[in-house]
């Protein structure tokens, strides 16, 4: 059985607070079309880090292939960059995904929880 984590804690967090709202909602837009839920619930961002100058995204997806990934980066890219106000980068994380990275309850549907 998966347990649920928690976002992870965005760098974001400590420097500019403020902000963590706004990504959120922002981030919630951005449907993956293979499975029709967005990349907050899936978890796939997983971090953020802004500076004076600039913002960067970490972002993951749930397979190394995804055939949208390209358009699911430009996509948080450019949403993150309308929040921050400054230009933004996007990096993507190959770590692998897992099932428990996406929020409570989310899952369910799909007989992962």
């Amino acid at each position: 059985m998966s347990i649920t984590r928690p976002r992870p804690k965005w760098n974001i967090e400590k420097t500019n607070p403020e902000l963590i709202e706004a990504l959120d909602t922002a981030f919630r837009e951005i449907l993956d079309p293979e499975v029709g839920l967005n990349v907050m619930e899936l978890g796939l961002i997983r971090d953020v880090i802004v500076n004076d100058k600039q913002g960067h995204v970490r972002m993951m997806m749930t397979t190394p292939f995804c055939p949208y990934a390209p358009a699911l980066l430009e996509s948080a890219r450019t949403k993150a960059e309308g929040v921050l106000e400054r230009s933004t980068t996007i990096e993507f994380v190959m770590d692998p995904w897992d099932p428990s990275f996406m929020e409570e309850g989310v899952g369910a549907d799909w007989g992962f929880f």
